[in-house]
């Protein structure tokens, strides 16, 4: 029996999705689509590999309520602190700081228009 594989990860967006797509790509270090450019309705993030890219397209309506599926990153040579800034330099804010004492934890941000992610603690703290 073939399964079915998964092709995108879609975020809709009320604003532009060339932007959003930008900050991905800009938060993630990886390209955005040679055929999408400012101005198109669905834009590509690719990502490496076989790992499915991440497609922002644009509908009419907005965001309600929480995500009920998001991600969470674990920066690679950086501590969480300094990815949590650089997140926030491009364009995110934080909701929730759910750091331990103990330096477990995450933090909970919004990209530019309000999905969710976090990012974890990392290698280097």
């Amino acid at each position: 029996m073939l399964n079915p594989t998964i092709r995108h990860i879609t975020f809709d967006c009320t604003g532009e999705p060339y932007e959003l797509a930008r900050f991905w790509s800009d938060l993630l270090g990886h390209p955005i689509s040679d055929i999408d450019k400012p101005g198109d309705d669905e834009v590509l993030v690719e990502l490496p590999n076989d790992t499915p890219g991440l497609l922002f397209v644009r509908v009419e309506e907005g965001k309600t309520t929480k995500n009920r599926l998001h991600f969470d990153l674990g920066p690679t040579g950086r501590t969480r602190s300094e990815e949590v800034e650089r997140a926030v330099s491009l364009g995110a804010h934080i909701l929730t700081d759910r750091t331990l004492p103990n330096g477990r934890g995450w933090v909970v941000l919004a990209d530019p228009e309000g999905n969710e992610f976090c990012i974890e603690r990392g290698e280097l703290g």
